[in-house]
């Protein structure tokens, strides 16, 4: 005997037809419907993903470029500029090896020019953040159901920070990739534990240990997700000992041995990274921000106007594991006294997840079992959920073009334009004088030429000021010291702010500006940094240099 259920079906606005179907039947069909959908939902997710990519043209965090495309350069081409990060045994090699197989590809295909060596890494990472989309989608989907993950979809999308930051280069964004794909597969995090539990289980423990691998601090999600599976699981034992620790002994062996390749020596980087980041507070060295920093400004910031609605849904969904989730990263973040927005970059989702579910909860009252309701009570609910979503759109889209388009872009359009003169032989060696790591490097000059940026490796003492401290100080003393021990560079890159002190010293030693670009309207952490100037060292003393090195 055969279980019965019904399947509604009939034109919008007309008569639902009931028609009568086996329960297997039913499922089958809204199964064969999910798959579609989520098809379709990646393949806008690409396509959105990649013109988001196109859109980022400006400068956020040093480690876009100097702990993963520098280091993905140098494996590739042989060249390329290792951080003292490397040289402590600090960085695994897995996060920039994802690009240097795109850079290889480029090689073998002649497409290693100007363009593709600046864009292709970020048109990759826009193929990775699409799987992360998706699987957002699908992890509402799960929790919620279709009017939820739809809404989730357009939270995760229109979100500012998610448009400006998630389809960069950094370690954090292919971290949040994992993290979203792990989080799907936990079956503690399911409203209702799905069949195939430990099958499940084993994948979600396979992309923990994979985005631990990409970044140590990544186990600070997993801990918890770990210890609420533990209580709620039937099978502990199992769970610990034939799932947790041979899956993350296999991961930590294969990274091991990856890192033991390239590094020609044995490092256990999660070590490393706990004691100088944890034991020792070493990144304390680049800044400190007071504890409360990502609740009165970081999250709330990446948040921005979703910030209320994602409180909304917390409340009215009343999930609580994965709002702890949120809170419990946090907190222990704030912890730490260096703090960067980037950090927290993967339970950022999770928080336009519930954005996703008060925006559904105003659009239920267009629901077909609502319907009944007034027609005034209609027409409110109708226009709150409008002016809802033109109010997340009209605050939202300005801020993500503005910072992915204007807000310091000067650094990549200036080393663009030498990687163009470069490839003409215009540039010989170039000279950085700005804070350190301001600008791509190698990875987007793609040419062998003589290099030098202002060194800021912490110090072993304490109040020793680095180069790039020394430089800010005294610029005019700096440069002179400088050049006094050193040849003259074909060009050298600065800022407004210290080209207007370095202006009369650059002209005595024959340096004209050449070309200067826009940079930022308003200052971020230093005096307004306004544009980028190009100077170029005087045909004649070029020449000059020329028959040196031949001589």
């Amino acid at each position: 005997m055969r279980r019965r259920g019904s399947l509604a079906t009939g034109a919008l606005g007309g008569e639902k037809e009931e028609l009568d179907y086996s329960v297997e039947e039913v499922t089958r069909i809204q199964s064969r419907g999910f798959i579609s959908s989520t098809k379709r939902v990646f393949v806008l997710c690409l396509v959105f993903r990649v013109v988001n990519s196109l859109l980022v043209q400006t400068y956020f965090n040093p480690d876009e470029h100097w702990q993963a495309l520098e280091v993905a350069h140098r494996v590739t081409f042989g060249y390329g500029h290792l951080t003292w990060e490397w040289k402590k045994g600090l960085r695994s090699y897995l996060h920039p090896l994802v690009f240097a197989l795109l850079y290889k590809l480029l090689e073998l295909c002649h497409l290693d020019t100007p363009w593709f060596m600046a864009r292709a890494p970020r048109l990759l990472q826009s193929l990775f953040c699409a799987v992360g989309d998706l699987y957002l989608y699908k992890f509402s989907y799960v929790l919620f159901g279709d009017e939820v993950s739809r809404w989730t979809l357009f939270s995760q999308l229109t979100n500012w920070f998610m448009f400006f930051c998630f389809p960069r280069t950094l370690s954090n964004s292919l971290e949040t990739v994992v993290t979203l794909l792990s989080l799907f597969y936990w079956p503690s995090l399911r409203v209702k534990s799905c069949e195939q539990q430990s099958a499940s289980r084993k994948w979600a423990l396979i992309l923990a240990a994979l985005a631990c691998a990409i970044r140590p601090t990544s186990a600070i999600i997993w801990l918890y997700v770990g210890i609420l599976e533990f209580f709620l699981t039937q099978d502990k034992w199992r769970f610990i000992f034939l799932e947790t620790i041979p899956i993350g002994a296999l991961v930590l062996l294969l990274t091991f041995l990856l890192d033991r390749l390239f590094y020609g020596l044995w490092v256990l980087v999660p070590l490393n990274f706990l004691k100088f980041n944890f034991l020792s507070s070493g990144g304390d060295y680049y800044g400190t921000h007071a504890w409360h920093w990502y609740f009165s400004q970081g999250f709330s910031a990446m948040l921005f106007t979703f910030l209320p609605f994602s409180l909304a849904g917390i409340f009215q969904s009343k999930q609580w594991k994965l709002s702890g989730l949120i809170a419990w990263v946090l907190v222990l973040y704030s912890v730490l006294g260096h703090k960067e927005f980037r950090f927290v970059l993967p339970v950022l989702p999770l928080a336009l997840l519930f954005s996703g579910y008060s925006l559904a909860a105003l659009g239920d009252n267009l629901s077909q079992r609502n319907r009944k309701r007034s027609s005034k009570t209609h027409k409110k609910s109708c226009l709150k959920l409008k002016l809802s979503v033109l109010f997340l759109l009209v605050t939202n889209i300005p801020m993500a073009l503005y910072m992915s388009m204007i807000h310091q872009r000067g650094t990549e359009d200036a080393m663009d334009f030498l990687s163009r003169e470069a490839i003409i032989g215009k540039v010989q060696s170039v000279l950085f004088l700005m804070p350190c790591h301001a600008t791509p490097y190698y990875s987007m000059l793609h040419r062998n030429l003589p290099m030098r940026f202002l060194d800021c490796t912490p110090s072993e003492g304490e109040g020793v000021l680095d180069e790039s401290d020394r430089f800010l100080a005294d610029p005019v003393g700096f440069t002179t010291q400088y050049f006094k021990n050193s040849s003259l560079p074909s060009h050298i890159l600065l800022f407004e702010s210290e080209e207007k002190q370095l202006k009369e010293f650059l002209r005595s030693h024959s340096y004209i500006g050449m070309k200067r670009f826009f940079h930022a309207h308003f200052k971020v952490d230093r005096d307004l940094q306004a544009s980028v100037v190009v100077y170029t060292l005087h045909m004649d003393e070029k020449i000059s240099i020329s028959s040196q090195a031949t001589l």
